[in-house]
């Protein structure tokens, strides 16, 4: 019976394409679009690299939008390019190690947003000096005060934050909580 029309195969493949959607909805915790999220999906239950007509054709979207897809997925560490004897366009195929997609994405999200916090609060700080630098107002300068410690309380926060980054991102957190084999069965 051809693959087309047997019902196993056609159930197989709706296992899949579930699975692929639950993927894409989930990549936009880290900031990635569904269809990005998809073209992942589809690039990881890939049996084969693929080419940028490959995935268009699997995901029915325009060739700009896979190259797009692609650019992103291969910023974020989550797709590589392939070789492939005698086939001259370009190959791509998913990372397959998902501990390391996740440190390289979660460091380089996570830790723009912190560096950004941080100097956001240096620059409420030292506004916030000057201000009582300037004014006579002893309720203000008290208000200022605490604000002061607030955000130096953030930075405090913002700066472990970045050591727990670097923790994650150099892999030392797998010495930590430790990576379950294929064929560990969780405890």
């Amino acid at each position: 019976m051809p693959k087309e029309l047997n019902p196993d195969w056609t159930r197989y493949e709706d296992t899949i394409e579930q699975f692929i959607q639950v993927i894409a909805k989930n990549m936009n915790l880290y900031g990635v679009t569904p269809s990005i999220g998809r073209l992942y999906g589809v690039l990881y239950f890939s049996d084969e690299p693929m080419t940028l007509d490959d995935m268009r054709e699997a995901l029915e979207m325009s060739k700009t939008s896979m190259s797009t897809g692609v650019r992103a997925l291969s910023e974020m560490k989550m797709v590589e390019p392939s070789f492939k004897k005698g086939v001259r366009k370009d190959l791509y195929k998913s990372e397959e190690d998902w501990y390391k997609s996740f440190t390289s994405l979660f460091g380089s999200k996570w830790r723009h947003h912190t560096e950004t916090n941080i100097e956001e609060a240096d620059e409420a700080i030292q506004e916030l000096v000057q201000i009582q630098e300037r004014t006579s107002d002893q309720t203000l300068k008290d208000r200022i005060d605490q604000d002061v410690e607030r955000l130096r309380y953030a930075q405090n926060y913002y700066r472990w934050l970045m050591k727990f980054i670097h923790v994650v991102e150099s892999g030392e957190i797998f010495r930590y909580v430790p990576k379950i084999d294929q064929n560990e069965e969780e405890k």
